[in-house]
């Protein structure tokens, strides 16, 4: 774990590069600005415990995302995103699974198509391509997409988001197909306020519709962190993400960098 925590550092550190509005999961309808791009890196470490069967199992996992925004006309940006991720689980003391790899690939297309006295609209379509290896549960062999709404609206100094999200899952491996949901729904809001020059205090819940089939109880979260502004066009910023009921991840902790040009 100590290994993986220094390779996010270094890699964060050496790249100068994070997500606009991470670390929300919730999305908000800004842009870059018509010819501009944003370098991300976005790292999260998580951990969950959950007994069954009188079998405890404890899941550890971190992921490294590295994504690329572009704003080819001044309210819509093109977003590519590529992740690598590492998950350990132990049963009783035991480890049953230790993979890491390159999961699968996002392509994703951002167009506010509204934005008058500090309320805008904007939509999110997007794509995952099959580049993960899916026997090693990086990825879903096969190529999704999903479609989300994003609301944001802004009342100085706070600003707060709404985002609806539907996506459709293809699986390659018949065991996924057998236990996994193809539609998922995801709702969540976040809101943000600058409470001092170039720092944003940031607050985010939501609730997304469980992949798992023998399951109907939805996975919710609650998040809290923040947003420093080095200089102009540097940001890094630092939260918790933490579980509302069982289904969802116990903890995870989140952090990135973004650069803007």
């Amino acid at each position: 774990m100590l290994k993986r925590v220094l390779i996010m550092i270094f890699v964060i550190l050496w790249c100068k590069t994070a997500f606009s509005a991470h670390p929300l999961i919730t999305d908000d309808t800004g842009t870059q600005g018509k010819r501009k791009f944003q370098i991300e890196i976005n790292g999260e470490i998580s951990y969950d415990k959950a007994t069954e069967d009188d079998v405890t199992r404890r899941t550890t996992g971190s992921e490294i995302a590295t994504i690329l925004s572009q704003c080819f006309i001044e309210n819509a940006d093109i977003i590519l995103g590529l992740p690598y991720q590492w998950s350990k689980t132990n049963e009783d003391g035991e480890t049953t699974s230790d993979e890491n790899g390159i999961s699968d690939m996002s392509v994703e297309l951002k167009w506010r198509f509204y934005d008058k006295d500090g309320l805008s609209f904007a939509l999110k379509p997007g794509i995952t391509l099959p580049i993960g290896d899916e026997e090693k549960g990086l990825g879903n062999g096969r190529a999704s997409y999903g479609l989300n709404f994003i609301t944001t609206k802004e009342i100085k100094p706070w600003a707060f988001h709404l985002n609806v999200a539907y996506t459709y899952n293809e699986y390659k491996l018949e065991e996924d197909k057998d236990a996994k949901r193809k539609d998922i729904w995801h709702v969540s809001l976040a809101t943000e306020v600058e409470v001092v020059k170039n720092l944003r205090l940031v607050a985010n819940t939501g609730m997304e519709r469980n992949a798992d089939k023998e399951s109907n109880t939805h996975p919710a979260f609650i998040l809290g962190g923040l947003i420093y502004s080095l200089l102009e066009d540097l940001d890094v910023d630092f939260g918790v993400k933490a579980r509302l009921n069982k289904p969802e991840t116990d903890y995870t902790l989140l952090a990135g960098i973004a650069r803007r040009f």
